[in-house]
């Protein structure tokens, strides 16, 4: 044999091969990505305490050493799952392309989003419960979090610029403040619903309920963005309504 073929690991090299590597990294994104959706469900049924990393491997189907592999331990895989639920809202926030829209449909468009979001995403409300209990120890300590929520402001700020330049908004508004009094109207109600429930009497989750709180919402979130000027020449007013399936209607 030629002492060439002696030297040459053949399987090393094809084991070193671009196709495998991909292959290799494609795998790797993948069990990353099993764990990180079966801690989300094990953090946000359970809380940061309650969890546990022994039930995130058997929900995910990966050993648990290669969950420390990943992400070290429990501190930083829940902050992983945060990262990864801000990120899967603003990806969807983005698809509204608010910059493109009528800035009071704009503002009216964000309002029903958060709404039938957090509907959709009740572990995104129970993540922030966790972490808020922990004085958002876990995201006070990411790279990413705030690059990752400023862009949102911006847009948001970039709307109310142009609504109050075009006479339809009021001037002065704080994007910031108004984007977390849009999350505050959605998220206390869905939060606390069972409490608000009892406490008077009123069944907060029946899908006519929910148009309720939505109609309200934007009643609110409008009346307030909305200019006197505007209101004084009596704009044009939309009604949000929802089918029994939660879907978005807008009547005019």
């Amino acid at each position: 044999m030629p002492l060439i073929h002696r030297l040459v690991n053949y399987p090393d090299v094809a084991s070193r091969s671009p196709a495998v590597v991909e292959f290799r990294s494609r795998d790797a994104d993948r069990s990353r990505e099993e764990i990180l959706r079966a801690a989300m469900a094990e953090f946000a049924g359970h809380g940061f305490g309650g969890a546990r990393m022994e039930a995130i491997a058997e929900r995910s189907g990966v050993n648990k050493k290669l969950i420390y592999y990943y992400f070290a331990g429990k501190d930083e895989l829940f902050l992983a799952v945060l990262e990864q639920t801000y990120a899967d809202i603003r990806a969807a926030e983005r698809e509204l392309h608010l910059e493109a829209s009528d800035p009071l449909e704009a503002i009216r468009s964000l309002v029903a989003f958060t709404w039938h979001y957090y509907l959709a995403h009740p572990e995104f409300l129970a993540l922030l419960n966790s972490e808020n209990m922990h004085r958002a120890g876990h995201l006070k300590r990411s790279r990413r979090i705030r690059q990752m929520n400023s862009p949102l402001i911006e847009v948001l700020a970039d709307v109310l610029v142009r609504g109050e330049k075009s006479g339809e908004l009021r001037a002065g508004i704080d994007a910031m403040q108004l984007y977390i009094s849009i999350a505050g109207l959605a998220y206390f109600y869905l939060s606390n619903n069972h409490t608000l429930a009892a406490i008077f009497g009123h069944e907060l989750m029946t899908p006519a309920a929910h148009a309720e709180r939505l109609e309200h919402m934007c009643a609110v979130i409008l009346g307030y963005v909305t200019a006197p000027a505007a209101v004084a020449a009596g704009p044009r007013r939309a009604t949000i309504r929802l089918s029994p399936d939660n879907a978005l209607r807008r009547q005019r």
